[in-house]
């Protein structure tokens, strides 16, 4: 996807009275997750109409979970989530 194209669909979730915008099913096999810069972007486009943002896909430590939460991820999908935890501690 585009950004254009990402800002669109996120503008039409937020019109289409959704609670939140997320940024892939959370299935990457070869593909591509969450991205900080796609996040960002998601989060700019919905935050003025109080819509949340769920980072899913490929979010396997505690530095990556960090930098998407920075960037305006209010859930995260993870499988890794004890990992991200314990790997809080040795940061």
């Amino acid at each position: 996807m585009t950004k254009d194209e990402i800002a669109i669909a996120s503008k039409i979730a937020a019109d289409s009275g959704a609670n939140f915008v997320k940024t892939s099913t959370g299935f990457v096999k070869g593909g591509v997750g969450a991205r900080i810069e796609d996040v960002k972007l998601m989060y700019e486009t919905v935050a003025p109409y109080g819509l949340g943002v769920k980072a899913s896909g490929g979010i396997k430590n505690y530095k990556d979970a960090l930098a998407l939460v920075d960037a305006g991820a209010t859930r995260l999908g993870t499988s890794s989530g004890v990992d991200i935890i314990l790997g809080e501690r040795n940061v």
